[in-house]
């Protein structure tokens, strides 16, 4: 398993910080009150591991195929219905979103192998990631795809907890399917627009893996 690149300053930062708090604790707190001062030393290491696991990047079989869609993330399937499409695309496209808790894997992945034709942040809100909202008015990122004839959307979308979102695409990329686009920081979701008619080899509520489950099919 590795760490993430985006998560170095962060775990840095952390790490200073815990030590500060952690050093004075066994030295003055514990020979005082040692209960208070175990329960305060546990604590901060578990959330310096908790950040720790949030920037890793798992080794895995990565899922490859030109007629396969591919999650982008990992998460939970939450949304699965026909859309009218509000950005890029002119018509009535089926939307699939998958929310991340902070307990996920957050790194974001290419749903599909192809050319960036569309590339565009949008400044937004920080709503919950599942309020039916955010994929419109909370701050994104939203990249297209195109593979063969087809053309697929995925928005990278903040919530209330995540603050930052990475993405390292840039119109006229020419990409390979799983490999990282980008970076969400601390919850979020991800939603994926595609044409009416793709097979969907998902269902709602299911645990899905960035970059191995495969959603669709052309």
């Amino acid at each position: 398993m590795k760490i993430h690149k985006e998560g170095f300053g962060t775990i840095i930062t952390s790490t200073i910080i815990a030590a500060a708090i952690i050093v004075p604790t066994v030295l003055l707190v514990m020979p005082l009150y040692p209960v208070l001062g175990w329960i305060t030393v546990i604590a901060i290491l578990g959330l310096l591991v908790f950040i720790l696991s949030f920037f890793r990047i798992p080794g895995r079989q990565h899922a490859d195929g030109e007629d396969l869609i591919v999650s982008p993330c990992d998460g939970t399937v939450v949304v699965m219905e026909e859309v009218e499409a509000d950005e890029y695309f002119k018509d009535r496209r089926l939307q699939l979103s998958i929310f991340m808790s902070p307990l996920n894997v957050h790194v974001n992945r290419n749903p599909v192998s192809g050319e960036v034709t569309y590339s565009q942040y949008h400044k937004g809100k920080y709503l919950v990631a599942w309020h039916p909202k955010s994929s419109t008015e909370n701050e994104r990122h939203s990249v297209v795809y195109k593979s063969g004839d087809k053309e697929v959307l995925v928005k990278q979308i903040a919530g209330a907890l995540a603050k930052r979102i990475v993405n390292y695409l840039k119109p006229g990329d020419k990409v390979k399917q799983s490999e990282e686009m980008g970076f969400i920081k601390f919850g979020s979701r991800v939603d994926l627009l595609l044409p009416i008619g793709t097979k969907i080899e998902v269902q709602m509520n299911q645990k899905v893996k960035g970059g191995v489950t495969v959603l669709a099919k052309w």
